[in-house]
């Protein structure tokens, strides 16, 4: 969510936000997760950060809604790929990523917000926001966490790629 260049910088922990959105998406290409990629008002924040490294192919949802799921291009894609389970990323956590999950978790998603690949402009927000997403159920995990929970068993390809990535 929203991983753009001109709030970047601003970000706190910025370079590790970047490093495990980059693991994040590699981690779904080998696993053939499929990921849905919004900037919010484009024209005004800029476009994703060109150290997040989005496949050649990706496309990227334009909204000015914080939350996603008041796009209704998001909630086409959503309906399409047929899913039950949302894992978010982004920034700002107090804004878009909190008001997503919030949103998400009401329309009956099970939601795991990646909590070393979300941040704020403060520690404080970021640290706020995951106490209200806690508040209602969603789930609160980290990359190296999600990545594993998404594979059954060790010893097959993707196990050894999953591993390589997180070292």
């Amino acid at each position: 969510i929203d991983y753009q260049e001109s709030l970047m910088s601003l970000i706190y922990e910025n370079e590790a936000i970047i490093a495990n959105a980059n693991k994040l998406i590699r981690g779904a290409k080998i696993l053939g997760v499929p990921t849905l990629v919004t900037e919010q008002y484009p024209k005004g924040l800029g476009h994703t950060c060109t150290e997040i490294e989005l496949p050649s192919d990706q496309e990227i949802i334009e909204k000015i809604s914080f939350s996603c799921m008041l796009s209704n291009k998001v909630t086409a894609a959503l309906k399409d790929l047929e899913t039950k389970t949302l894992i978010l990323a982004g920034i700002e956590a107090h804004i878009c990523v909190l008001k997503t999950a919030l949103d998400a978790k009401a329309a009956g998603y099970d939601v795991h917000v990646v909590a070393d690949a979300i941040s704020s402009r403060t520690e404080a927000n970021r640290k706020a926001a995951i106490r209200r997403m806690e508040q209602v159920g969603i789930f609160i995990v980290s990359t190296e966490m999600l990545l594993f929970q998404l594979m059954d068993e060790a010893g097959s390809s993707s196990f050894k790629q999953i591993s390589q990535l997180v070292k």
